[in-house]
């Protein structure tokens, strides 16, 4: 049987570091879009979605065609829209990727989504190793 999983992208609007950072502009286009489109690379769009508590961001979505869903206020972090969003909705994983990743890897998801596949029933967490050179 065939997992099933979902990317969800959680975008915050009041970021005390950088406030609005969603939509910021990028060389002509907004953070999370540029995030949206890398996943894209790597899954089929109606297996993303990006949550968030802001209504901006999700006109924004929609003016993009990209999939999103509105999550509560109370939301401290990207990992509680994630549960929240888990909460009400039945798949097997859930792909995490930061709002803030314009220039993810989609190698790196696809490497997530097959390691979903290899080590079924187990949390898979990415990481890059870091070097001096």
């Amino acid at each position: 049987m065939d997992l099933t999983y979902k990317v969800v992208i959680p975008a915050r609007m009041k970021s005390t570091r950088l406030p609005g950072k969603p939509l910021i502009d990028i060389a002509g286009k907004s953070m999370i879009l540029r995030t949206f489109e890398q996943c894209a690379k790597a899954v089929a769009v109606d297996d993303i979605c990006v949550l968030t508590e802001d209504e901006a961001i999700v006109a924004h979505c929609h003016e993009h065609r990209i999939p999103v869903e509105r999550t509560s206020e109370n939301c401290l972090t990207g990992t509680d829209r994630a549960a929240e969003y888990a909460s009400k909705h039945n798949f097997d994983y859930y792909i995490n990727v930061q709002g803030d990743e314009p220039l993810i890897n989609p190698k790196d998801i696809i490497d997530t989504e097959l390691a979903i596949q290899k080590y079924k029933g187990e949390i898979i967490n990415g990481y890059a190793n870091c070097s001096n050179e």
